[in-house]
């Protein structure tokens, strides 16, 4: 097949102009094309009174080869590129050892998806519980203020990428596709199949539920074990090298391949490897708020009259401010027509993030306003960062009345640094609720003085988004891990043989998408060595 980049049609284009767009730029006859599919589709919104579509599609053609001399040079049009995924290793059938997973994200799922299809039966433990019975422990908390230390937003199957608008795209280098098998895997668990070419897929909370139980089944079915409630208390380390795991409950595991996938929020494990003299670094991160706006203020602002358009859908943003202190400010995970949501995992602490449904027809648009900050701005030893999390988390609990409602601010008041009384009209969507006055003390001052500064620079990009009436939410403190539990070209701890730290909780990822595509270069990792060892004892069995 040939694909056929930089396909560019208007926004009310008729399905017929596929075809003629193909005919015409490869210059051949109706009777010669096969068919064709959509590879991508993405929106050049620049100008909003022309938005464009563009397209790449892969087309069937007869007599490909010879089409393909005579166009050779031609710009955006190159052969389809193979994207399938090809096991690097299978399980032989004597091999009785199971490596173990820790953790239910994407990392460890797709860990686990991939070692289960190689035949290698992993174990998968998961400290907090199955994702519909995590679910209503995080409503739980939404509703009633009932915080569950174990079973959360942070903690349970599915991790912390099911309360999120579920986006599945990445800036990661991906030469081996390793992105297509994720969105495919998600596709064979009931994700529409859009996500295959859209330019920004996502597929939302309530999807992802079942998309999670699928997989689990998927994952059990070729001889997978997940163990809910199950949350590793210590490691054994020999010699340099794992030996086991013990779980709060007692049980001891043999396991001498753990793939580490604990997310950004398990901070007694962090603690614990740090004891454990498993190597780690703190790594920079970012902290800040979250902001609201009626999402048709944003939809009119990128599409003009093209906005509530179906294929636009609603709209999103991306900004960036560097500031006169040296700081930059940043949009980051920004949920059109979603909510903001309570995710803390620990009592006495408040902790914002923001979540859509795959419709995002929700009233308001939600994005993390945040400052990035590094270990110069928290100095101490590797676990650091987690101790400034904490402190301000603290301090927004304080502020937020001691209920796990969240300190808020409007916008207007916010720059004018005068404390807010009373609502105006966009109505905040972050649950329990939240406590007006004035976010000063929430954060650092050189954060504060940071966003003060950019929203209105921000104003400049998006017109009315330094609004008098748009709500800041505090505080956003785990935007990505702390820490970085740091791994050599095997994939393994640095000084811990047989410890894979994988996905968003060891610092090498960052959302769904990499955090999977992660855990699948991991499992090969472990595929391999386990297939080497088993090849060392066949070999050593086989010596004279």
């Amino acid at each position: 097949m040939l694909r056929l980049n930089e396909i560019k049609l208007p926004l009310d284009h008729a399905e017929t102009a596929f075809v003629d767009a193909i005919l015409q730029r490869l210059g051949i006859n109706s009777d010669e094309l096969i068919g064709y599919t959509i590879a991508r589709r993405s929106a050049d919104a620049r100008q909003r009174g022309a938005i464009t579509l563009i397209y790449s599609l892969d087309v069937e053609i007869r007599n490909e080869a010879a089409l393909l001399q005579r166009l050779q040079g031609i710009p955006h049009i190159v052969p389809t590129p193979d994207t399938s995924y090809r096991f690097v290793a299978h399980a032989a059938t004597s091999e009785s050892r199971r490596p173990v997973v820790v953790g239910t994200g994407p990392c460890g799922i797709f860990a686990a998806l991939v070692l289960a299809q190689m035949g290698f039966r992993p174990i998968i433990l998961e400290r907090g519980k199955a994702v519909r019975e995590r679910t209503k422990d995080t409503w739980g908390l939404w509703r009633n203020g009932k915080l569950d230390p174990e079973s959360n937003v942070q903690f349970g199957e599915g991790g912390a990428g099911t309360f999120s608008d579920g986006k599945l795209y990445s800036q990661i280098k991906d030469p081996q596709h390793y992105g297509r098998k994720v969105l495919n895997e998600f596709i064979k668990a009931g994700a529409p199949p859009e996500i295959l070419y859209v330019s920004k897929p996502h597929i939302g909370t309530f999807k992802l539920v079942t998309i999670v139980e699928h997989m689990r089944a998927t994952i059990e079915a070729l001889g997978g074990e997940f163990r809910f409630g199950n949350k590793v208390d210590d490691i054994e380390i020999e010699h340099g090298r794992v030996r086991g795991l013990t779980v709060n409950n007692g049980t001891q595991i043999d396991a001498q391949h753990v793939v580490l996938a604990i997310g950004h929020s398990a901070r007694d494990t962090f603690q614990m490897l740090f004891d454990r003299g498993v190597y780690i670094e703190a790594k920079p991160f970012s902290i800040g708020f979250r902001i609201e706006h009626p999402q048709s203020l944003i939809d009119r602002a990128r599409y003009g009259a093209h906005a509530g358009n179906a294929i636009l859908g609603a709209a999103d943003y991306k900004l960036v401010h560097h500031c006169r202190n040296g700081r930059a400010v940043y949009s980051f995970c920004m949920c059109p027509g979603g909510t903001v949501v309570a995710a803390t995992s620990e009592p006495g602490r408040v902790v914002t993030n923001g979540m859509s449904q795959y419709s995002r027809n929700e009233r308001n648009a939600n994005s993390g306003i945040v400052v990035g900050i590094t270990p110069d701005d928290y100095p101490g030893d590797a676990l650091a960062g987690i101790a400034f999390q904490r402190h301000w988390e603290e301090r927004a609990f304080e502020l937020g009345g001691h209920n796990y409602n969240a300190p808020a601010q409007l916008v207007g008041d916010f720059i004018a640094t005068r404390a807010s009384t009373q609502l105006g009209t966009v109505e905040p969507s972050y649950k329990p609720g939240v406590s007006l006055g004035a976010l000063d003390s929430s954060l650092p001052a050189y954060a504060i003085d940071a966003i003060r500064e950019a929203l209105p620079a921000f104003e400049r990009q998006i017109k009315g988004y330094s609004m008098h009436d748009a709500i800041l939410t505090g505080v956003e403190t785990r935007t990505s891990s702390p820490i970085r539990i740091k791994r050599n070209e095997t994939y393994q701890s640095l000084n811990t043989q047989g410890l894979y730290p994988a996905g968003e909780g060891a610092g090498y990822a960052g959302g769904i998408l990499s955090a999977a595509v992660d855990g699948i270069k991991v499992a090969e990792a472990v595929a391999l060595d386990m297939l080497r060892g088993m090849q060392a004892a066949t070999a050593t069995q086989d010596a004279p």
